[in-house]
């Protein structure tokens, strides 16, 4: 067995549990994981909603590692800044550098910011814990008037909070004439408008973002129709980038996170893999198109196929496995009801149908590709989401497609 430890890039939840597959595995070699920020693995999805809130602190939201991990190296506070796969080695943002057996690529992604003329002051975003204390404190000030520029997942969250917190005035911005109609389509985009409206949001749709207004700090946002809505706080919630710089120069397709086999492998190299949302895999459960999947499940669902992909590679055996094909599962809290879907409903917007309920009440939507159900949300309370969970075993069971 090597000496060389696997380096994990990446110290969030997908660099985590993919330490923890490893032992799981059978990995008993060293493991350093690198991650950037000073805080050890944590939960994101309260960040735009719990944090912000005030309900939740860094403790209730830290992973608790499991004891199979104890003896794992932390390298936390810095970073890999480039990677040479020929000679498995990377180099550290701290001037250090690093000999690897393996190599996961777990870095994965940054907030993308509006490239806009006017002042920076009072623009936040929402990716880390120290993005999220900071917003807060901006959303507690009296009478403030917030902008919440895309209307998506992070973004619905935040104006939801900013509503609960007593802002002033909550305004969110898209260029798309309904929220998360990318993801949802049509029919859930506009039950959500209306649930939102009815609990205080204002929404500026079909119209883009061309400047912010004021002098040392934001003081509004200029739209693309000609107005300017008055703002203290900007939320910018307008997509991600992944972290694939330090990547660079070794020959891989980069174009939208770093791509993989069907087995999380990069670039033909058995020591290399990418997990969680910096991964573009394709899917055996549907097209088999290489797509990146930002939700909350697939840290998990790639840590446990790449783990054992690489320990099968580092210890000589086969692994066995089947493509990976993971049904991707997802939830958003916003007010007082809930997003919940199981599958890819994105694939199957133009075939969308009513299962259950009604789209102003409970609701639960089908969605299909070629007559074949492949995702399915609910809208609604808790009766809302069991219904759908109730489909998860159907939709596991869905044979994949033909060509």
């Amino acid at each position: 067995m090597s000496t060389a430890p696997v380096v994990v890039a990446g110290a969030s939840m997908a660099g985590l549990r993919t330490a923890e597959q490893l032992r799981a595995a059978g990995w008993t070699g060293p493991i350093t994981l690198v991650g950037d920020e000073p805080h050890a693995p944590y939960n994101r999805p309260p960040l735009s909603k719990e944090v912000l809130a005030g309900k939740a602190g860094f403790d209730s939201l830290a992973f608790r590692p499991r004891a199979a991990v104890a003896d794992v190296e932390w390298r936390l506070g810095t970073s890999v800044v480039r990677a040479d796969l020929a000679r498995q080695a990377v180099e550290l943002s701290d001037g250090g550098s690093l000999s690897y057996a393996a190599l996961v690529a777990a870095t994965g992604m940054r907030p993308r910011r509006l490239r806009c003329p006017g002042p920076t002051a009072g623009r936040h975003t929402v990716r880390t814990l120290d993005d999220a204390q900071a917003l807060r404190e901006a959303l507690t000030a009296p009478g403030v008037r917030v902008v919440v520029v895309g209307a998506g997942f992070i973004g619905c969250e935040v104006a939801a909070t900013a509503v609960a917190l007593g802002a002033a005035e909550v305004t969110v911005v898209d260029p798309l004439p309904l929220p998360m109609a990318g993801p949802l389509g049509e029919l859930l985009g506009g039950a959500l408008k209306r649930r939102h409206e009815q609990r205080g949001v204002r929404f500026a749709l079909g119209c883009g973002v061309t400047g912010f207004e004021g002098e040392d700090r934001v003081t509004g946002v200029a739209l693309a129709d000609g107005r300017v809505l008055p703002a203290d706080v900007v939320v910018e919630s307008v997509g991600s980038i992944a972290n694939t710089e330090w990547l660079d120069g070794n020959g891989l397709d980069l174009a939208d996170g770093v791509l993989t086999d069907e087995h999380l492998r990069v670039g033909g190299r058995p020591e290399v893999v990418a997990v969680g949302d910096v991964a573009r895999f394709p899917n055996a459960r549907y097209d088999g198109v290489p797509r990146r999947v930002e939700h909350w499940s697939i840290p998990t669902d790639t840590a446990k196929h790449a783990a054992r992909v690489l320990v099968a590679h580092l210890t000589g055996a086969r692994h066995g496995l089947d493509p990976f094909a993971p049904l991707p599962t997802f939830w958003s809290d916003q007010h007082d009801f809930r997003l919940q879907s199981f599958g890819a409903p994105a694939l199957g917007r133009e075939d969308v149908r009513v299962l259950d309920g009604d789209p102003d009440g409970d609701v639960l939507v089908g969605y299909h590709h070629r007559d074949r159900l492949i995702g399915v949300v609910a809208l609604g309370g808790q009766q809302a989401a069991a219904a759908a969970a109730r489909y998860r075993a159907e939709l596991l069971r869905q044979p994949a497609p033909t060509a």
